[in-house]
Formats: structure tokens, C-alpha cells, sequence
């Protein structure tokens, strides 16, 4: 029988593969950005449908339904916060896919970015035999954190100076994907536990995390496609993966009270990943808003 730590292991390097699928169906709809319209306003149910219809693009939506299932099922054997960490491989991947495909060229920032995610998955990686502690889902914080997430987007989309910077837009679909995946923890728990298929169907149909979970992947969907038509792929998906990743982190401690093991070496590893992991996102925010800034 596998124990807790294989257990643990395996949800987390299943994770990685996820981010890599998630990361390469990315690269497909960005390889298309500049041949399709904008979803924007009146015209939004227009552009979506012309990228529906374009088959690079909805191959690329496969791709990433394909990831997503995988996620879920990491997900469900593993604390979001720590699944957070794990998925920063496909951010890698796709800053080599821009450079090598699109001919993009990253700055220093997206480097660095990217070795402090490596290392923090090293540090992770560290402190698997200690294991994971967390508790259900505190419906009352996230209901607020939901809320302060969605002013804080419409902000970003509404302001004029703001809605029109490819960055702004990519930090905007990073909220959304952030807590879509704070959304599908309690979902894929209540999948993984159901005893049959009936009872699969019924948690699928009846939970309002499946509802919260299409909704904020669509929107944060819609708005990197955007943001990759705004501007550089290399800046909006590290930088929207970024703060999606980030937020999980931060949701996985004050929603699913999730907690540092009782080993101190151990849990000195684990908070280390954790800040890494935050430290980095920090530096590509930084790095590809100052680029944004001079385009």
C-alpha cells in the first residue's frame, strides 16, 4: 500500500504534467493570438466563436481540457498551496516555446523568475516526507476573498488607463485562474470520495464549485487570450501564471488551513518554497510590467 508521502509525491509530479499540457495548449492559442479577433464588449460572443472555429486554437483548448482533467486529479491528493509550487514547470516551458517558436527573447526577469521556481520546487520536493496537514474548506473567508478578487479585476478592466495595457490584462486572468483553482480544490475532494458514478454525476451536478469553476476558467481564459493579442506571450503567461499560482498559496493557508509540518527542518523547506515561489512571481510582475511599460 502507497504511503502518505508516495501519495503526495505522485499528485505532485501528476500536477507537473498537468502544467506542462496546460502550458503547451497555452503556446497554441498564442501562436494564433495575432490572426484572431478581441473579445471585447458587444463583440465579445463574435471573437470567441471565430476562436472556436480556428482549429490551431481549439486544438489548443483540448490540450488544456486534457491538463485540466489532470489537475484535478493531482488535486485531489494534494494541498492546493503545495500544488501551487509544483505547477511552475510549464512556465519554463513556454518561456522556451516563445523564444524557440515565436522568436521572442526573454530579459533577464523571466530568467530569474524562473530559477527561483525551480528551486523552490527543489525545496518542496525536500519536505515531502513530512507529509501535509489541512482541513476543510472556510466557505466564509473564501466568500470575501472572492469578492475583493472580483473588484480588484473589474478594476483592473474598467479603469482606461489600465484595460488597455497587455500586463494589467494578464494580471486580471491570473486572479480569475488563481481562484478557479482555489474553486476546484473542494470539488475534486468531493469527486475523489464519491462512491460510484452516480454519486460522481450528482457532486458534478449539484456543487456550486463546478459553476465557479467553468466561470472563472472561461473568464481568465477570455482575458489571456487578450492579453497574448496585446503584447508578448513570454510576458502574459509567466506573468498571469504568476499570480495564479500565487494565490493559491495564500488560499490554501487562510482557506483550507493548511499548515507547515511540525518537523522545523521540514517546514523551514516548505515555507521556503512558498516564498520563493511568491519572491518570483514578484520579480516577473515587476520585469514584464516595467517591459509592458516600454513597448
Amino acid at each position: 500500500m502507497a504511503s502518505a508521502r508516495d501519495t503526495l509525491a505522485r499528485s505532485l509530479a501528476l500536477g507537473l504534467v498537468a502544467d506542462l499540457l496546460l502550458a503547451v495548449g497555452l503556446m497554441m492559442m498564442k501562436i494564433r493570438a495575432d490572426g484572431l479577433p478581441m473579445a471585447r464588449g458587444r463583440g465579445t460572443f463574435s471573437a470567441v466563436m471565430a476562436w472556436v472555429r480556428d482549429p490551431v486554437w481549439i486544438g489548443g483548448l483540448a490540450v488544456q481540457t486534457a491538463g485540466y482533467a489532470l489537475y484535478m486529479v493531482a488535486l485531489a491528493g494534494a494541498p492546493v498551496s503545495m500544488m501551487a509550487v509544483a505547477m511552475q514547470g510549464g512556465i519554463a516551458l513556454f518561456v522556451v516555446l516563445a523564444v524557440v517558436l515565436l522568436g521572442e527573447r526573454a530579459r533577464i526577469w523571466e530568467w530569474l523568475g524562473i530559477g527561483t521556481f525551480m528551486v523552490a520546487a527543489l525545496m518542496l520536493v525536500g519536505s515531502l516526507d513530512a507529509g501535509a496537514v489541512q482541513s476543510s474548506v472556510d466557505t466564509g473567508a473564501l466568500a470575501i476573498s472572492s469578492v475583493v478578487a472580483s473588484a480588484i479585476t473589474l478594476a483592473l478592466l474598467v479603469v482606461p488607463a489600465l484595460r488597455e495595457k497587455g500586463a494589467t490584462t494578464a494580471i486580471a486572468s491570473g486572479i480569475a485562474l488563481g481562484f478557479a483553482a482555489l474553486y476546484t480544490k473542494p470539488l475534486a475532494d468531493r469527486l475523489a470520495s464519491s462512491p460510484d458514478l452516480a454519486a460522481f454525476a450528482a457532486v458534478l451536478l449539484t456543487s456550486p464549485y463546478t459553476y465557479l469553476t467553468i466561470m472563472t476558467n472561461v473568464a481568465g481564459l477570455v482575458m489571456l487570450q487578450n492579453s497574448f493579442a496585446m503584447g508578448r506571450g513570454i510576458i502574459a503567461m509567466p506573468l498571469s501564471s504568476a499570480i495564479s499560482n500565487v494565490i493559491p498559496i495564500v488560499g490554501g493557508i487562510a482557506v483550507f488551513g493548511e499548515r507547515l509540518p511540525g518537523n522545523p527542518l521540514a517546514a523551514a523547506m516548505r515555507a521556503s518554497a512558498f516564498v520563493l515561489t511568491i519572491a518570483a512571481s514578484a520579480a516577473l510582475a515587476a520585469g514584464d510590467l516595467g517591459a509592458s511599460a516600454s513597448r
